[in-house]
């Protein structure tokens, strides 16, 4: 079973509307069907990662535009959803965060400066 903690933070993205309550849904059954499934042995002497962090800036103010939070058991549908809203990260970048994830890779996994939006995105796996 999913944690308290992750449950709640779904809840409170669905409030403040950051996804519609469909996707809400979707993202708790994805968190049911991950806590059925076994888990793979972390790496020797390193913690298996938790969280999946995505963050959007604005480069002229420095402030942040999107701070994203997700359980690692969410990864797949997150960046499914993802897609929707920034079509343009869709494909290559896709297949090199999947392949950053499965290789264990954890910290900074991309940093990309959008010049024309002004916007830098970092993803992080903790």
């Amino acid at each position: 079973m999913a944690s308290t903690e992750e449950r709640i933070q779904i809840l409170k993205m669905i409030e403040e509307g950051k996804i519609t309550a469909a996707e809400g849904a979707e993202l708790l059954r994805a968190l049911d069907r991950d806590s059925q499934n076994p888990k793979a042995e972390p790496l020797k002497g390193a913690s298996a990662p938790r969280w999946f962090r995505v963050r959007i800036t604005d480069t002229q103010t420095g402030r942040n535009k999107v701070n994203v939070n997700l359980p690692m058991g969410l990864v797949n549908v997150g960046i499914k959803m993802g897609a929707r809203f920034a079509p343009e990260m869709e494909g290559m970048e896709y297949d090199q965060i999947m392949q950053a994830i499965r290789s264990g890779q954890q910290g900074k996994i991309m940093d990309i400066t959008d010049d024309e939006d002004g916007e830098r995105v970092e993803i992080f796996v903790e």
